[in-house]
């Protein structure tokens, strides 16, 4: 039978200390409220989002934030280990704002890449580093045609760029019939472009005459090739680009497009796309339509 503990039976007897300091009460100093601040700081970087301005966003919190925490942990001297580390993520911190704000100031373009960005790339989600190497494939020059000059001609322009109109307005026309108008933010030889590969050779269909002074950009059918070839996303982007400006194109065409009938003439339908010239100049498709007339009960 063990003796009995008369010690813990004593309730007079104080209690041994704790090993650790009891928070008694809430601290209402200054440096209660930089903890606070910091963590705010902390959590409306963590709310960042991506690409360049959205790591500029989330590393200038966390900067802050962790300033905040540096300061906190300098005001108590038994958390020198806290403030090390603290200091320390503020360092990385700082130092990623600068070298983000390098990179974004290293990427800035004249006023019309940027307004080209803004019009057809940036809405299909393309970055600004990948808008960075577009640009350079064309060492971001920027031609001038004057008014009534051409910038192409039929049967004797070769094809060896691809071209997107920056201002002003280009008239196209074939065996001297007006086609369509070109306008900024298009392209001025999409359909020559596609029709070849990158191997072939070949020259323009039409005659592309400069209505009004016009500015545009030019990338050389080669560098823009060996571009694609490093990067994959940026071919797929031109591609649909390209096609999508077709597109317009074709629809612009067939709203001037009627038969002898006075019937608009559909040049999406397959005999006429994939007709080759030769043959289209027999058929006279433009005369001969054959107009479907309603069935009777």
């Amino acid at each position: 039978m063990e003796p009995p503990d008369f010690e813990a039976m004593n309730f007079t007897a104080e209690p041994a200390a704790a090993a650790y300091p009891l928070c008694e009460k809430w601290r209402d100093d200054s440096e209660g409220s930089l903890f606070h601040l910091a963590n705010i700081f902390l959590f409306l970087g963590f709310m960042g989002g991506s690409g360049f301005y959205g790591l500029l966003y989330l590393f200038t919190f966390l900067t802050l934030g962790f300033f905040c925490s540096t300061l906190w942990a300098w005001s108590d001297s038994c958390t020198t280990d806290s403030f090390l580390w603290t200091f320390a993520l503020f360092g990385v911190c700082l130092g990623q704002v600068v070298h983000v704000a390098y990179r974004l100031r290293s990427v800035s373009f004249d006023k019309e890449f940027n307004e080209l960005y803004c019009c057809v790339f940036k809405k299909l989600g393309v970055s600004l580093t990948h808008f960075g190497e577009i640009v350079a494939c064309c060492d971001r020059d920027i031609h001038t045609i004057e008014k009534d000059h051409c910038f192409a001609i039929e049967g004797k322009t070769v094809i060896d760029k691809l071209s997107v109109l920056l201002s002003g307005r280009i008239r196209v026309t074939v065996n001297g019939e007006f086609l369509h108008y070109i306008y900024p933010f298009q392209f001025l030889d999409s359909p020559e472009w596609d029709s070849l590969r990158p191997s072939e050779e070949g020259v323009f269909q039409v005659t592309l005459q400069a209505e009004t002074p016009c500015r545009y950009v030019a990338w050389r059918r080669k560098k823009l090739y060996l571009l694609f070839a490093k990067r994959r996303y940026i071919a797929k982007i031109f591609a649909l680009v390209v096609r999508n400006d077709i597109a317009d194109k074709l629809y612009s065409l067939n709203d001037k497009a009627f038969d002898e009938s006075g019937h608009r003439y559909d040049l999406r339908l397959p005999s006429y796309c994939h007709m080759p010239g030769t043959e289209l100049e027999k058929a006279d498709v433009f005369l001969h339509v054959p107009v479907q007339c309603g069935r009777t009960a």
